[in-house]
């Protein structure tokens, strides 16, 4: 305030509204490689090199070239709109590591869950994690190179996903492609998704 006028500089400012959404998914699904393509900051990544120790419980199959694994989370940021901005949080793949998860969760708005189709069954865990919790997500296939393409209906059906759940074919590489999943999730969420009762757990 300047003699009784209000400063319109500050008046005209726009608060974003910030929202929290997680990137989950089985071991290798390509999570990490999801929150870099997108975020606009330099992603915040928690990587270890795969071990000899670890091949007896880390299922490599279908991503035998992989070297690196997530071990706490994945950060990253988008802003959406002047007045929206999205903090992607991924969370760690392995069964070890899933204690985290709860942690991850608090204060989500939804959640993005990655599938690959030669490894479906890995994103099991992660569904039933968000529909016990009363978390909305967007299923998203991730079309890798090579990968068998199958139809939403089969990838539904295959998972046994309610009909209200999105379920969207991508590639984690490719910016425009996860920035249509990311608006999916946060429409799915704010048209009501994640106001469904959740199971007890």
């Amino acid at each position: 305030m300047v003699f009784g006028r209000t400063d319109r500089r500050k008046q005209d400012a726009i608060t974003p509204v910030a929202l929290k959404l997680l990137v989950a998914g089985g071991f290798g699904v390509g999570k990490t490689t999801l929150v870099g393509a997108i975020s606009e900051i330099k992603p915040l990544r928690t990587e270890e090199l795969l071990t000899e120790a670890g091949r007896p419980v880390d299922d490599t199959f279908g991503v035998e070239a992989k070297r690196t694994t997530t071990v706490a989370m994945d950060f990253g940021r988008l802003t959406l709109r002047d007045d929206l901005v999205l903090y992607l949080f991924g969370t760690p793949g392995q069964h070890r590591f899933w204690f985290l998860w709860d942690e991850l969760a608090q204060g989500a708005l939804g959640a993005v869950v990655l599938a690959d189709t030669r490894r479906l069954e890995d994103c099991f865990a992660a569904v039933d994690y968000f529909e016990r919790r009363g978390i909305a997500f967007t299923l998203a296939v991730n079309c890798f190179d090579g990968a068998e393409r199958h139809t939403e209906q089969a990838v539904r059906e295959a998972l046994d996903l309610d009909p209200h759940v999105p379920v969207m074919m991508c590639d984690a590489r490719e910016r425009e492609s996860v920035k249509e999943v990311l608006a999916s999730v946060v429409e799915h969420a704010l048209a009501g998704g994640a106001a469904r009762s959740p199971a007890a757990v």
